[in-house]
């Protein structure tokens, strides 16, 4: 996530100055053309057709932004509802689980042993869901060959997951599961859904212990279901992407825009007078940038999980949970937040 209030001029060219480029050269090849050749007459099209044209993709490509906003502003949401419940577990957990129905009392170490060890493999939980959210599927821009996907990793490493060492996951499991459970639920193909089922057996031993009732029970067991829900929420978004038709195809029509746009620009500026023809080139480039950007925001957008600077920072939001946990377990040794790193927090 970019936590900065306004992108920079160095930001905005890192991320498609390249296009720029190459717009510039096609602007400046169709002005050559226009003004050194007699194919004045087969080079230029009317505007009429152009702004048309120009006004369907437009169109286009804003419903495919607002789309891929929706489905970053609901990744967000169910982020917060796992918040908001993973504090809900805590606190449960922690009041829950007491001498109230024991028939022999435990003593307050063990109570505290109970309480840890379902909210240490919770915070187990949080750092696994991330991990698994962010394995590359085969539509995303890592995935890609050539310039595409060279530049992801790229802007992987210097905005996005590679901010941060890639053995998070394995640190963190390793500090909050014993060491026997780690080694069989690590080797499950989801480990995220196998952990929420340990929670759910140590619960039906707790129950069998009388150290809950039938009520308590059945509350934790519901907290469960909703962390269940929250997993499956996050794991469609990630795993069914914006329609390829929506996704796919806003990209052609803008380049088939883009194509078009100087043909019709440069008898529009011939008409200013003898440099008319050169001064289409720069406004041919500023109206295809603002296209090509609206067409990117929403193409690095349509998936928060990607492990780009435009991600729901879940590194942040897993640190942000571990810390309110620990705490009302009484712990004082503490991680530190998750800072920002160039701008992007992650």
């Amino acid at each position: 996530m970019y936590v900065k209030k306004n992108f920079g001029l160095k930001s905005i060219l890192i991320f498609s100055g390249g296009h720029m480029l190459w717009i510039a050269i096609w602007a400046s090849l169709v002005a050559s053309v226009y003004q050194f050749t007699s194919l004045k007459a087969w080079l230029v099209i009317p505007w009429l057709p152009l702004s048309v044209i120009g006004t369907a993709v437009a169109f286009y490509v804003g419903f495919k932004n607002n789309s891929a906003y929706d489905r970053l502003w609901e990744a967000r949401k169910i982020w917060g509802a796992i918040i908001n419940g993973s504090r809900t577990w805590g606190a449960t957990t922690k009041s829950y689980v007491s001498n109230i129905f024991t028939s022999e009392n435990l003593s307050e170490e063990e109570l505290h042993r109970h309480r840890k060890k379902l909210i240490y493999r919770h915070i187990g939980w949080l750092y696994t869901l991330r991990n698994q959210l962010l394995i590359s599927t085969q539509w995303e821009h890592i995935s890609q060959g050539n310039f595409v996907g060279r530049t992801a990793k790229k802007r992987m490493a210097n905005y996005g997951v590679g901010l941060h060492g890639d053995d998070v996951t394995e640190i963190h499991l390793r500090k909050f599961l014993p060491a026997d459970e780690y080694e069989r639920l690590i080797n499950y193909k989801n480990t995220a859904t196998q952990i929420i089922d340990q929670q759910s057996q140590d619960l039906n031993q707790l129950r069998k212990d009388d150290i809950i009732d039938d009520f308590r029970h059945m509350e934790l067991q519901k907290l469960l279901a909703d962390f269940y829900t929250f997993q499956g929420q996050c794991e469609r978004i990630k795993k069914f992407p914006l329609p390829r038709q929506y996704g796919s195809m806003s990209f052609v029509f803008v380049g088939i825009f883009i194509f078009l746009l100087p043909l019709g620009m440069v008898s529009e500026f011939a008409q200013l007078g003898e440099f008319g023809v050169w001064l289409s080139i720069p406004f041919t480039v500023l109206v295809g940038w603002i296209y090509i950007m609206m067409e990117l925001v929403g193409d690095y957008s349509e998936n928060p999980f990607e492990g780009l600077g435009n991600d729901i920072p879940m590194l942040s939001l897993c640190r942000t949970i571990e810390i309110d946990l620990l705490e009302m377990l009484g712990e004082t040794d503490l991680p530190e937040p998750i800072k920002p790193i160039n701008d992007v927090l992650m």
